[in-house]
């Protein structure tokens, strides 16, 4: 049951007058660093940090008949140009190819296109002039074709892929094709290789599954031409749709005594002196290797809360082991062990998604007792460490910190009751009905799509999350079911499931409980997710109900779903449709105060949580007021240095056979219109 907070039940006994509400909060600010413009992962020359080079087979086998009366080249050359109409304008893209200029060598590979912003009538006129000829070097143009991908630009975090498109194995011998990708793949943490086998079977399946397991990408089988098309666009998509990530660079310690300071903080790391003072709010990136664990240093003052959290990035189908995971931990002034700690595992072994923990410091008030990492003011350590199995995915990710400070409310300021149950928020509430608006959900949490009260569609590609993000003021709960559609289903599919999966976020990127049936399995037949959260109260923070203790901030709530890797063998089309019904339920209070009133409709914010609803307003000042604190904004703000984002794109949604009902654009837009996912390379 919720227990009244004792400042709560003094001002129900005592008749206390209504606070005057406060100003409601903005949205999620940029991450920037001072006077500066938001950096898009972009070079100094404007050139974006993602690229792809296509390392087609062009060998003699190509020439051979694919079984529905074309020749496997021809079927190849048709891939090649729907996966160029699909990428999103000025991606840069290239085409290399081997086997096509003689009828014997082993180093006969050249760049038929190179790699620049897209040219899709450049790249079918290549791949339109390509004759299959001679043998099968596949490691010399895997070597060959990392040199075509440009250096990711100094100081940000970029995507370059390499797609081998082959139908047969390596008949050169050397240089062996999975050494040269596995050493190829040790060299950074920006080069993935993937592979596509072409109607092969035995010995070349087998090598082509080495290549990419050892270059840290996937593989994908495709038995037919039509497997083929739709396997090489959602190899190319999902390169071209990485996760962007903002934030400072900066590089963790690998022992406490050398914890990287987060913020303005000029002592050394065990100096045991502080800074100008406690560290404000901040995003950072990072990377992580397998079994590594990074320390960072804060100050934190008396009576903030303050949230740590971190997102690991894997590449997308990487292997991974359902114990594989991540975990936060905070370690108060002097302690060498973690008072606060938290781990996030991925639950399933398809293959590699965003993992997400996060740890907070909890302080308490008069009456209240604050959490295991209460210890008042000082230099606090902050740690990360990736837990993972020798057979899981070798490659270092990119790591995306985030630490944000929610001020005290002010002196006098009685906080409305906790609200730890689900209540309206439960699992038969009803949802909304009527036609879809189209969305396309962002790459992670930087770039998560505004969703409000409504019913939304989308598309997901096996291996993909899409986030999406909805405002939620004092006193409001969010309530959203994520059906995934009836999809036709591959010919070669016979049986077998892929796991899909929702999580909800609190404006500081914690973790909310998965209080309903947030995760389930898809075989191409209509199936259903929810989730749901109690109302958003202050006085949640102290909850010990792990439901309701994140809940605590009004602001912007983040919304992930996850279409598993073995969709690839499920689904016929490249993408499989999904519906999100979503209510964001109660009328939000203008703050978090003991008998707040209603905040005000429109520009100013609350409402009922509808199409134009927003969250409430940020004290000017910041102070932690009667109204929503400034601190809270922090779920992507502060920061001071290089931002980086990375796998910027055009979401190109292609018609589908048989694909589901519902028009018109998005909110606020023209019918038909198409969001991208991220805007122009």
């Amino acid at each position: 049951m919720a227990r009244l907070h004792r400042h709560a039940a003094g001002a129900l006994l005592a008749g206390l007058a209504l606070l005057p509400a406060a100003a409601p909060p903005a949205l999620a600010a940029e991450v920037r660093a001072p006077g500066e413009a938001v950096n898009v992962a972009r070079s100094n020359s404007g050139k974006a940090a993602g690229s792809l080079v296509m390392v087609l087979d062009s060998s003699g086998s190509m020439a051979d008949d694919d079984g529905s009366g074309s020749t496997r080249i021809a079927s190849a050359r048709k891939a090649v140009g729907t996966v160029a109409d699909s990428l999103p304008d000025g991606y840069p893209t290239g085409l290399r190819v081997y086997g096509a200029d003689k009828a014997r060598g082993c180093t006969d590979t050249r760049l038929a296109e190179p790699v620049r912003p897209l040219d899709r009538t450049a790249l079918k006129k290549a791949v339109a002039g390509v004759k299959p000829k001679g043998d099968t070097p596949i490691g010399y143009s895997l070597r060959k074709a990392a040199r075509d991908l440009p250096q990711t630009p100094r100081g940000a975090i970029g995507q370059r892929t390499i797609l081998l498109i082959s139908d047969g194995e390596d008949n050169c011998g050397a240089p062996p094709p999975c050494e040269v990708a596995r050493s190829l793949a040790e060299k950074g943490i920006d080069l993935r290789i993937d592979a596509i086998g072409f109607q092969v079977r035995g010995k070349a399946r087998k090598q082509l599954e080495c290549v990419a397991g050892a270059g840290k990408g996937h593989y994908y089988d495709a038995p037919d031409a039509k497997a083929l098309a739709r396997q090489l666009q959602r190899a190319g998509r999902l390169s071209a749709d990485g996760y962007r990530f903002k934030g400072e660079r900066v590089t963790g310690g690998l022992k406490q005594g050398s914890a990287a300071p987060l913020g303005d903080d000029s002592g050394p790391a065990d100096s045991g002196r502080t800074g100008s003072g406690p560290t404000p709010s901040g995003q950072y990136v990072d990377t992580i290797g397998p079994g590594e664990k990074r320390y960072y240093r804060v100050e934190m003052d008396k009576g903030s809360t303050t949230n740590f959290s971190a997102t690991g990035v894997p590449q997308p189908g990487s292997a991974v082991d359902s114990l594989d995971g991540l975990r936060t931990e905070i370690l108060a002034p002097g302690d060498t062990t973690p008072c606060e700690s938290d781990t996030t595992h991925f639950s399933q072994s398809e293959g590699g998604v965003p993992l997400v923990s996060s740890s907070s410091r909890i302080p308490g008030d008069e009456g209240t007792t604050g959490g295991t990492c209460d210890r008042g003011p000082g230099r606090y350590l902050l740690a990360v460490e990736r837990t993972s199995k020798k057979s899981s995915d070798s490659a270092r990710w990119p790591l995306e910190l985030s630490y944000t400070v929610e001020k005290p409310l002010k002196k006098g300021v009685t906080p409305a009751q906790s609200t730890p149950e689900l209540g309206a928020a439960g699992e038969d509430a009803s949802l909304p009905q009527g036609t879809p608006r189209k969305v396309t959900g962002g790459t992670g949490f930087n770039d998560a799509r505004p969703v409000s009260t409504g019913v939304w569609r989308d598309k997901l590609l096996p291996s993909q999350t899409l986030w999406y993000k909805v405002p939620v003021g004092w006193g409001q709960q969010v309530r959203y079911d994520v059906e995934f559609s009836n999809e036709p289903t591959a010919d070669e599919y016979s049986s077998g499931f892929t796991r899909i999966a929702t999580r909800a976020y609190g404006p500081s990127r914690q973790p909310l409980s998965d209080e309903l049936s947030g995760t389930g399995t898809y075989t191409g037949k209509p199936d259903k997710i929810s989730a749901g959260t109690p109302p958003v109260s202050w006085t949640n923070r102290w909850e010990s109900a792990t439901r309701a203790k994140p809940v605590h901030a009004a602001g912007d709530y983040y919304i992930a779903v996850t279409l598993g890797a073995d969709a690839a063998r499920i689904a016929e089309n490249p993408d499989v449709g999904v519906t999100l019904r979503l209510d964001v339920k109660g009328e939000a209070k203008s703050g978090p105060q003991h008998n707040a009133p209603a905040a005000k409709a429109g520009a100013d914010g609350g409402g009922s949580g509808g199409a134009d609803s927003t969250a409430p307003r940020a004290d000017k000042d910041g102070d932690g007021g009667a109204g929503w604190s400034g601190a809270q904004v922090a779920a992507v703000a502060g920061g001071t240095g290089v931002v980086l984002l990375a796998g910027l794109g055009l979401w190109y949604v292609l018609a589908r056979r048989g694909g589901g009902g519902g028009g018109g654009g998005r909110a606020g837009g023209p019918s038909g219109w198409e969001q991208t996912r991220g805007g122009e390379w």
